[in-house]
């Protein structure tokens, strides 16, 4: 048998282990060797190869093999927890602070408590359990699951058309996972957990730090976001994906619709009437990352500015690029147009500081075919009621407006804050969501598909983590534009997309991920109730507003 690995070919025995091939690579590899993609098929390292193929090791470098290591390190933090803690129940929240929010149900934590669960975890890494993954047919894993008491799974399970699903064993332990594990429990060395009232944040190597652990980041405002969210699923009742489908079976999806918009309004226009309150702003700054109906959320705030008798006044960061040839470069030698170095900061600064005093200024046109300025700029003066707004990668960051006084500033940071989850074990990842949606928009409106949209999306990723997540908690407020209705729509536009993505595309395991990711929610075909002005409508179509 011939594997192709790194573009060499090696022989070897029918049916021979993907972990044993993988022991003789990872020292070519940066990250922790979690997984394989086999013909780009996306497989646990339990799996054997059995014909001729072409073999790609996934590890912690990706993002891909990060979520791999999280999922299964979050199924030892299960098994610990069950082992010592009897009726305890636990919930995998949400991302917080480069690591990942679980709650656990029935105790109150403490300090001693969560030192004994990294305890029992690092003793169950110790052993080196074997992680194994069977398929059950769908009624048999019902049965399991309802004896487990993981209710959420069982609901989730009739509602889905598959025949089988995949349930993994690890000594007596028994979990949900749509997407690998790691082949035994010795791979997850690396981790720490702590206690993070109410509950535990589990930290574990990320792209940047793929064998050792990032620094954890305390963020209590997105935390408060999160909390927002958890409160607003539990006052609809769906925090998780069976509870959305049953709303969408008793035919009460409008209402869903309905209500979720007039939440986003009730938001919007609570952040409108404190700006127009505080007469001390005169520039607003919007920023967050890719996807998440920043534009319609600055269409809908000036509509509520104009409400409050404030005339927004945009302003595009486009036309403060220094010239080409004063562009940074990143590590490959191209310019770096995503850097904040990249703008002319002191006259953007004082600009803004003369039009916040009345005068007026001459703002450049910057020509992106020649790199350089037009001759001659757009001369603009504030009229009385005139607010400054403007949206940009580096919004929140203070370098941009050092000049500016804070009191004479507002930043908001838009994100779709994903508190909906699949079930108990299973959540859905902010990320996830926005490159949905990211997806459906590019084929709707830049004629792309979905294999170009998802294998552009790690440089996509890299700007966010790099100019936008670093100075989330520098917001004056956060709007979270996750709609709970929007997954179950997005699903008919997303999957044609996504089932177009060839095996041979680089794209293929994502594409295929997400499917199965996909698969569990009941599709939302009533589309009527979903206003002009939504924030869903910039990626599926229909917006009144000009994104």
């Amino acid at each position: 048998m011939k594997i192709a690995i790194a573009g060499n070919i090696y022989k070897y025995p029918g049916g021979t282990k993907l972990e044993n091939i993988a022991k003789k690579f990872e020292h070519l590899y940066n990250g922790i060797i979690v997984a394989a993609k086999v013909d780009n098929e996306l497989v646990d390292l339990n799996c054997t190869v059995s014909k001729d193929s072409t073999v790609e090791f996934v590890d912690t470098t990706i993002e891909e093999g990060t979520r791999i290591y999280r999922r299964s390190l979050t199924f030892v933090f299960i098994k610990a927890v069950k082992e010592l803690l009897p009726g305890a129940t636990v919930t995998i929240e949400h991302s917080l602070g480069k690591g990942l929010y679980c709650e656990i149900h029935g105790y109150s934590l403490n300090n001693k408590i969560v030192s004994m669960i990294k305890k029992r975890m690092e003793e169950i890494i110790e052993k080196d359990l074997k992680i194994e993954r069977k398929m059950l047919p769908k009624e048999e894993a019902i049965k399991l699951f309802e004896k487990e008491g993981l209710t959420e799974k069982v609901k989730l399970f009739k509602d889905t058309d598959k025949d089988k699903v995949p349930v993994y064993y690890c000594d007596g332990t028994v979990d949900f996972f749509y997407s690998p594990c790691v082949p035994s429990t010795g791979y997850l060395k690396v981790f720490d957990i702590r206690f993070y009232f109410p509950g535990i944040i589990l930290i574990a190597p990320d792209v940047y730090n793929p064998r050792s652990l990032p620094a954890f980041v305390d963020v209590p405002k997105l935390a408060s976001i999160f909390k927002e969210a958890e409160d607003w699923a539990s006052i609809l009742n769906i925090s998780y994906v069976s509870s959305l489908n049953d709303m969408i079976k008793q035919g009460r999806g409008r209402d869903l619709i309905l209500v979720s918009e007039a939440f986003h309004e009730k938001k919007i226009s609570k952040i409108a009437d404190y700006i127009a309150s505080n007469k001390m702003i005169k520039v607003v700054l919007i920023a967050g990352p890719s996807s998440s109906g920043k534009t319609s959320f600055i269409h809908r705030l000036s509509v509520q500015l104009r409400v409050n008798g404030l005339k927004p006044f945009p302003i595009s960061l486009d036309n403060y690029f220094v010239p080409r040839e004063l562009t940074p470069k990143d590590e490959f030698g191209n310019y770096d147009f995503e850097s904040i170095d990249a703008l002319d900061l002191p006259l953007f600064n004082e600009h803004l500081i003369k039009l916040i005093q009345g005068e007026e200024v001459e703002i450049p046109i910057f020509n992106f075919k020649t790199g350089e300025r037009e001759p001659e700029g757009r001369k603009v003066k504030l009229d009385k009621n005139q607010i400054i707004l403007m949206e940009g990668i580096h919004g929140l960051n203070e370098k941009l407006t050092l000049q500016i006084p804070k009191d004479n500033k507002y930043k908001i940071y838009v994100s779709a804050i994903t508190q909906l989850n699949l079930d108990e074990h299973n959540r859905i990842s902010t990320t996830q969501t926005r490159l949905i949606r990211r997806m459906v928009r590019d084929s709707q409106f830049r004629s792309s598909d979905a294999a170009e949209t998802i294998n552009m999306w790690p440089m996509v990723r890299k700007g966010e983590e790099k100019w936008i997540f670093p100075y989330q908690e520098q917001a004056d407020v956060m709007f979270n534009s996750f709609l709970p209705y929007e997954l179950p729509v997005l699903k008919k536009y997303a999957e044609p997309l996504l089932k177009k993505v060839s095996q041979d595309n680089p794209a293929y395991s994502i594409a295929k991920e997400i499917l199965e990711f996909l698969s569990y929610f009941l599709p939302l075909e009533d589309e009527l109730a979903i206003p002009p002005n939504s924030i869903i409508r910039e990626f599926i179509g229909g917006s009144c507003l000009d994104v």
